[in-house]
C-alpha cells in the first residue's frame, strides 16, 4: 500500500472537536498501518548500506562511520552471545554520552536483548531496585561508576561487569595521554578485571565474528525496558517495542524537516539514559544516517562552541539548554549559522526563552511533549504556519488525543475544559514491566492515560496545565517527591517529612523539604542534604530546609502538599523569598540555599 504523505502544518480538530491528530481516524490509530514494522536495527543497517563512509558519531577527534559502527556492534553482539547473553535477557547500559554507549546500544540489540539505560547519578537505593526489578545479569559501565557498583555486588544478581573508560573513546595518542594525566593526577580508579566476571569492555569488541539476530515480531518483540518514576515513588519499567520506538521515529520524519539528502549533524547534549535524549539523539540521527556529536559532560559556556566547531544542524534539548546558551551568548562570539533546528522537551519552556533565541540566534524552538510511555513524542508545535505560545503543540501523525474528565476518565471533554490527556498511537508502550495493575490503570481499551492536565483549543491545540500529580521537574529531569520523602524518614531525627517542588527561573524547579523532628532532637540543614546527598542522584537533593511543628494534614492523615505549594506561590508573588530556618537556630534566605 503506497503510504500518505502527510504534511505537518495539516492540523485540523475532529469533527466533534473532542479529539484531534493528523489525519488519524479512528480505525487508523487502531492499525497503524503504513509504519514499517522493523527491529530498530534495520536503521542502522541502512545506514551502513546506504551512507557507509557517514560519520555516525564524533567525539572530539575520534570519528566512527557507519560501516564501522555496524561492524562493532554485530561484533559486540557476538561477544554478548558467547559470554552468555540470551534472546530476551535484559542488559544494563549504565554509561554517560560517549561513542562506546551507541556500540553497546546497538550491540545488545542486535544480539537480540533488551536494552536498559541506568542513569550513572543513581544512587545506592535506585540501582538496588531497578537493577533487581529488570532481572538484568549483564551489565555494562564505565569506571568511574565501579565505586559504588561494586559495593553494591553481592546484592545483585549480575553475572558478568563490562567496565570500560573514557580513554576507551579517544585515539591514540591522546587515549595514552589520558591515561597519563590521570595516573599523574592520582584519578584512576583500581579495578581487578578477572576476565570471568569483571571484564573489559573491549574485550567485547575483539574477533572477527559478527552475529545480528532477525526479529521476527517487532511489534510484539521489546527492544527497551526503560524505566520511569510513578506516583507510588518506585520506578516503573517501561516495555517499548521494536515498532513502538521505530513508528514514533518515522511519526517525527514526517512532521520535521529531515531530507534523507541533507546530512545533518545532532549534537547529543540530552542524556542517552534519558528516553528523550536516546531516541531523539540516537536512535533518529541513525534513521537519517546523520552524524551523532555525544556530549560526555555537559559544560554551558562550551556548548556554543562545540555548535560551532562540528557545524551541528540539530540541537534537542531541556528548555534549561536554551536558557544556558542565552547566558553565555555575550562571553564569546560563535558562528552557529549551521544550526537549523531546536526541538525542547521534558520541561515546559517559557515563551519569553522561544522569542528571545530566535531573535538572538535566529533559530526557532520547537516545543514538543511526550513521555517513557509513548517512546516518548506525543505531540509537537507545528514548525510552520499557526504557532500558539504556551501551547505543546498538536498531536503527532496517527496519534489521537482527548481530554476526559479526571473523575473515570470516561467522558470526552469539549475544547477549553480541564481535564486528563489521554493518547493512543502506535508509539505507545505494551505496559509497565511485572506490574499487570499499574499497566491495568494507564492503558484502557487502547488509551494512554498520561496523567497530564490539559486542555484543547478549537484548533486542536494542546496546553498543559498540570503535571502528573506531585511529580517535580529539575532541569528537564522528573523526580518524584514520595521517593524524597521516605529517605528524610529514615533519618534518626526526622518524625515527619515531606518535600515538594518550588520555582525557579531556570532549573524549572528546585526541591524543597519541610521536616518536623523528633522531640529534643537538634539537627541543621547541612546535616539533611548531607543524608540525602548520600542516598540520591545529585539532583533529587532538597537544596531548601525548613523545619516546622507540624505538617498540614487531610483528616485521614495524608500531607497536603498543595497547602505547602499555595504557600510558596503566596511568597513568589509577594517577590521576596522566605527565611528558611533550621533547628540549629541557623537562617538564611531562600534564594541564598539552591546550593
Amino acid at each position: 500500500m503506497e503510504e500518505k504523505k502527510v504534511h505537518y502544518t495539516e492540523y485540523a480538530p475532529a469533527d466533534d472537536a473532542t479529539e484531534a491528530g493528523f489525519d488519524c481516524p479512528p480505525e487508523a490509530g487502531a492499525s497503524f498501518a503504513g509504519y514499517r514494522n522493523v527491529s530498530l536495527f534495520t536503521f542502522l543497517d541502512e545506514a551502513a548500506e546506504t551512507h557507509p563512509r557517514i560519520a555516525a558519531c564524533r567525539f572530539h577527534r575520534t570519528k566512527l562511520t557507519y560501516e564501522a559502527l555496524r561492524r562493532k556492534a554485530e561484533i559486540c553482539a557476538a561477544n554478548l552471545r558467547a559470554q552468555g547473553v540470551q534472546t530476551g535477557d535484559r542488559v544494563g547500559i549504565m554509561l554517560p554520552n560517549l561513542p562506546q554507549t551507541l556500540i553497546a546500544f546497538w550491540g545488545v540489540l542486535k544480539a537480540g536483548a533488551v536494552v536498559t539505560m541506568i542513569n550513572p547519578l543513581y544512587m545506592e537505593k535506585e540501582l538496588l531496585h531497578l537493577i533487581n526489578d529488570a532481572g538484568i545479569r549483564h551489565f555494562i559501565t564505565i569506571d568511574l561508576c565501579w565505586p559504588k557498583i561494586d559495593k553494591l555486588r553481592d546484592r545483585l544478581g549480575i553475572e558478568k561487569y563490562f567496565v570500560t573508560t573514557s580513554a576507551d573513546a579517544l585515539i591514540f595518542p591522546f587515549n595514552f595521554i589520558y591515561k597519563l594525566v590521570n595516573l599523574s593526577k592520582k584519578n584512576s580508579i583500581d579495578i581487578v578485571y578477572n576476565r570471568t566476571t569483571i571484564i573489559k569492555f573491549s574485550i567485547l569488541l575483539k574477533g572477527n565474528t559478527r552475529i545480528s539476530c532477525n526479529i521476527t515480531d517487532p511489534k510484539h518483540t521489546m527492544a527497551l525496558l526503560q524505566y520511569t518514576g510513578g506516583t507510588t515513588g518506585l520506578a516503573k519499567g517501561v516495555m517499548l517495542t521494536h515498532f513502538n520506538v521505530a513508528a514514533n521515529m518515522q511519526q517525527i520524519q514526517r512532521v520535521l524537516p529531515f531530507d534523507k539528502n541533507t546530512r545533518h549533524v545532532f549534537m547529543a547534549v540530552l542524556p542517552f539514559f534519558h528516553v528523550y535524549g536516546l531516541n531523539t539523539c540516537l536512535v533518529l540521527p541513525t534513521m537519517l544516517s546523520a552524524t551523532v556529536v555525544p556530549v560526555a559532560r555537559f559544560v554551558p559556556g562550551e556548548l556554543p562552541g562545540a555548535i560551532e566547531k562540528y557545524r551541528v544542524s540539530v540541537l534537542p534539548g531541556a528548555p534549561a539548554v536554551y536558557m544556558t546558551m542565552l547566558q553565555h551568548r555575550n562571553k564569546k562570539r560563535h558562528s552557529l549559522q549551521s544550526l537549523e533546528l531546536c526541538i525542547s522537551g521534558s520541561a515546559p519552556i517559557p515563551a519569553e526563552t522561544v522569542r528571545r533565541f530566535a531573535e538572538v540566534y535566529g533559530v526557532k524552538i520547537v516545543e514538543g511533549y511526550g513521555l517513557s510511555e509513548a517512546s516518548p513524542i506525543t505531540h509537537l508545535s507545528p514548525l510552520t504556519g499557526k504557532h500558539k505560545d504556551g501551547s505543546i503543540g498538536v498531536p503527532l501523525p496517527d496519534t489521537l488525543a482527548r481530554i476526559v474528565d479526571m473523575e473515570l476518565g470516561a467522558l470526552v471533554l469539549a475544547p477549553g475544559k480541564i481535564g486528563e490527556l489521554v493518547v493512543r498511537g502506535p508509539q505507545v508502550m505494551q505496559g509497565y514491566w511485572k506490574n499487570p495493575d499499574e499497566t491495568a490503570n494507564v492503558l484502557r481499551n487502547g488509551w494512554l492515560y498520561t496523567g497530564d492536565i490539559a486542555y484543547m483549543d478549537e484548533e486542536g491545540f494542546f496546553y498543559l496545565v498540570d503535571r502528573k500529580k506531585d511529580m517535580i521537574i529539575i532541569a528537564g529531569y522528573n523526580v518524584y517527591p514520595r521517593e524524597i520523602d521516605e529517605v528524610l524518614l529514615e533519618h534518626p531525627k526526622v518524625k515527619d517529612a515531606v518535600s515538594i517542588g518550588v520555582s525557579h527561573p531556570y532549573k524549572g524547579e528546585r526541591i524543597k523539604a519541610y521536616l518536623v523532628l523528633k522531640e529534643g532532637a537538634v539537627c541543621g540543614r547541612s546535616e539533611i542534604v548531607s543524608f540525602c546527598r548520600a542516598r540520591l542522584a545529585s539532583y533529587k537533593v532538597p537544596r531548601l530546609v525548613e523545619f516546622r511543628d507540624e505538617l498540614p494534614k487531610s483528616i485521614v492523615g495524608k500531607v497536603l502538599r498543595r497547602v505547602l505549594k499555595a504557600e510558596e506561590e503566596s511568597k513568589l508573588k509577594l517577590g521576596s523569598g522566605a527565611d528558611v530556618v533550621d533547628a540549629s537556630g541557623e537562617s538564611q534566605r531562600q534564594d541564598d540555599l539552591d546550593g
